[in-house]
């Protein structure tokens, strides 16, 4: 039961991280010092111990060489050794002092002044920044791996699937869906606009569970004449970006997704997740979260793929 939890975890996790692609930057001439903290911030943790680390080994190796420069000048250290240079440059930088090795010259004295002004800020810069790091509010929102074109309530509609994968509650939870197309203007330029994409709701008082997002296709709609050709012609992209207050720690959060021309699915229904329990509780089955089933008598995309079930859709909301 454990394993088969972590299994699932596993692929939430997944499941959160947005699809779209990286960008590649061409004539950007930003430094690598240029917002260091937002770069160190955004790092993932793996980047950012190893980068700390690596500062921390060269800046001792750099004091080390200034002591060893400065010749006999550490007492009770031998003379030209390096290892003993780069302890005590260690020793100072964390103003550990255990009184064995101590600066015997003017030149070592200034030397050791710098390294410890230098150890007292470079350690209050790594603290902050290893505390906004693991302090910075985060939310586990799963979205589905495809958004479906089918009928909802006799309207066609565009609809895809979210679930709360950390299993607090997101209070007032607003969604916001654009579409991304390119268009050509009367001029004959070639440019890409953003369309809203009007929701049946828009907001969850109470996001605990999933929450299945419908965009009712009516004559207004920017999707009102699409086909998968035509979103592949228009190079579409359903942008979706949710916001809402985690309840756990009080602080805004945020997640978003988009899903490309390829991931949009015509003739296919979402297959239920949520089963009641007898004693009450309910049931989130996130192994069934991206399946689907075929809607009989709908046409259906080429390359789309069914994924039988005998469960009926879960309502939209949490």
């Amino acid at each position: 039961m454990a394993e088969r939890a972590s299994e699932l975890l596993r692929g939430a996790a997944a499941a959160v991280a947005p699809n779209a692609g990286a960008i590649e930057r061409v004539g950007d001439r930003g430094r690598l010092w240029d917002d260091l903290y937002h770069r160190l911030l955004a790092a993932k943790w793996r980047w950012l111990l190893i980068t700390v680390f690596a500062v921390y080994l060269g800046m001792n190796a750099v004091f080390a060489t200034l002591y060893l420069l400065g010749g006999d000048c550490l007492e009770n250290a031998r003379p030209g050794s390096v290892t003993d240079a780069f302890f005590f440059s260690v020793q100072t930088m964390a103003t550990i002092g255990y009184g064995k090795m101590v600066p015997r010259t003017p030149y070592a004295n200034v030397v050791v002044s710098v390294e410890a002004l230098f150890g007292l800020v470079s350690t209050a810069m790594a603290t902050g920044l290893m505390f906004a790091k693991f302090a910075r509010p985060s939310a586990r929102v799963m979205f589905s791996t495809k958004a479906l074109m089918v009928a909802r309530d006799g309207v066609d509609s565009l609809v895809f699937r979210m679930a709360n994968a950390r299993g607090n509650q997101i209070v007032e939870a607003s969604l916001h869906v654009t579409l991304l197309r390119a268009e050509t203007t009367v001029e004959g330029e070639r440019v890409r606009r953003f369309h809203d994409l009007a929701l049946a709701r828009a907001s969850n008082p109470v996001f605990v569970l999933s929450w299945t997002a419908v965009h009712p296709i009516t004559r207004a709609s920017p999707l009102h004449d699409a086909t998968p050709e035509r979103l592949i012609e228009w190079d579409a992209a359903v942008i979706v970006s949710m916001v809402g207050m985690d309840e756990t720690s009080g602080q805004a959060v945020h997640a978003r997704h988009s899903y490309a021309a390829k991931d949009i699915v015509w003739g296919e229904r979402f297959v239920d997740i949520i089963e009641q329990m007898p004693d009450g509780r309910r049931r989130i089955h996130f192994e069934r979260f991206n399946a689907t089933e075929p809607v009989p008598g709908a046409a259906q995309s080429d390359g789309a793929s069914a994924t039988a079930s005998a469960a009926t859709e879960p309502s939209s909301g949490a």
